[in-house]
């Protein structure tokens, strides 16, 4: 399929994609793990059989994937008996690439579509060439968002846009102007929800390392506080205000730390709530508390993903890459998530 270079990008744009798309060979390189256990070392790289899209699915030549905490703990055996699924186990959820093949059923896309896609946290896949998506939870992506920028949207962005909103927030200039407390607002979801959080005309502070101060204060916090000092450590809003809501993002602070820092009816939403966060939460339902802690399980959805990727297109909302690497260092990649620090997102590429 040939377009002159008068052809509208958007035409050029399409046509590169089907032409990328190609036929998909019989067999694919992937990485994987076959225990639970073993972090970076127990990664190995192999050649599968390329996988099938069935009914209301989607087949995609990967060409991005970002690694998510929670996909290193299923390795740990955190979520088990839940996750892993079966072994041997290709991990990652969250990639962008192009559609190579469409299951019955699937009406609105065709073989050269460049989309985001969230895959199925029961069977993975996302560490490979190839992988078959949800046909709802896969959208289209326009020639302004990358693949790696993308790719990052999935569970960390979908993770605060949905935590936001359990506050209050709204995106459609309707809301309240609440304050907001962000926690680890360097890490994969804390860079989007500040983002997100000024898009919802909330005032926000942050907690980070003072490396990365500029660069959360650049994205729209109003007040950040280096965690590493007393001052953070308290996370006291240094304008006095208490926060009417707060996304936490991080490990090791508990109820008893937030609750003098909030509203009358302010609500920390905790997503990596452990054992006792969980515990806490439910006597504050029991009873009924207006101020109080609430866990939050991604809800995955086609809605979320089209919009975020529409705030992505439109240069209102941005995905901050902290590092890449090729398939053929994706253990690198791994073993960098699990030392943690990272800032933003951490991208695997399946090219090279």
């Amino acid at each position: 399929m040939f377009f002159p270079l008068s052809a509208p990008p958007l035409l050029r744009f399409m046509a590169a994609a089907a032409a990328a798309a190609g036929t998909p060979p019989a067999n694919m390189r992937a990485v994987q793990y076959d225990t639970c256990g073993g972090g970076a070392t127990g990664l190995k790289h192999v050649e599968v059989p390329v996988p099938s899209a069935k009914k209301n699915e989607v087949l995609l030549k990967l060409e991005a994937a970002t690694i998510n905490p929670v996909d290193w703990k299923i390795q740990k055996g955190m979520l088990r008996p839940l996750l892993p699924r079966k072994l041997p186990f290709i991990p990652v959820t969250d990639v962008a690439g192009v559609v190579a093949g469409v299951g019955p059923g699937v009406k609105d896309f065709a073989v050269g579509d460049q989309v985001v896609a969230m895959l199925n946290s029961f069977t993975g896949g996302g560490f490979a060439e190839y992988a078959v998506a949800p046909a709802n939870l896969t959208v289209k992506r326009p020639p302004e968002v990358s693949a790696a920028e993308g790719a990052g949207l999935p569970v960390a962005a979908g993770t605060a846009l949905q935590a936001l909103r359990s506050i209050g927030a709204k995106f459609d200039g309707t809301g309240d102007p609440l304050n907001v407390l962000i926690t680890a607002a360097s890490g994969g979801v804390g860079l989007y929800a500040v983002q997100l959080a000024k898009l919802a005309n909330l005032h926000v502070t942050a907690t980070c390392g003072a490396r990365n101060a500029d660069l959360v204060k650049g994205l729209g916090a109003d007040e950040v506080l280096d965690y590493r000092t007393p001052e953070g450590a308290a996370m006291r809003s240094p304008s006095g205000r208490k926060y009417d809501g707060v996304v936490h993002c991080t490990v090791g602070v508990g109820w008893s730390a937030f609750e003098p820092l909030m509203s009358d009816a302010g609500k920390v939403i905790d997503i990596t709530p452990n054992f006792s966060a969980m515990l806490t939460s439910a006597l504050h339902a029991v009873t009924l508390r207006r101020k109080r802690l609430v866990p939050l399980l991604l809800s995955p959805n086609k809605a979320d993903l089209e919009l975020l990727v529409g705030l992505m297109k439109d240069g209102r909302l941005k995905t901050v890459v902290d590092s890449r690497f090729p398939l053929s260092d994706a253990e690198k990649a791994w073993q960098k998530s699990i030392d943690g620090h990272a800032t933003g997102k951490i991208v695997v590429e399946m090219e090279g």
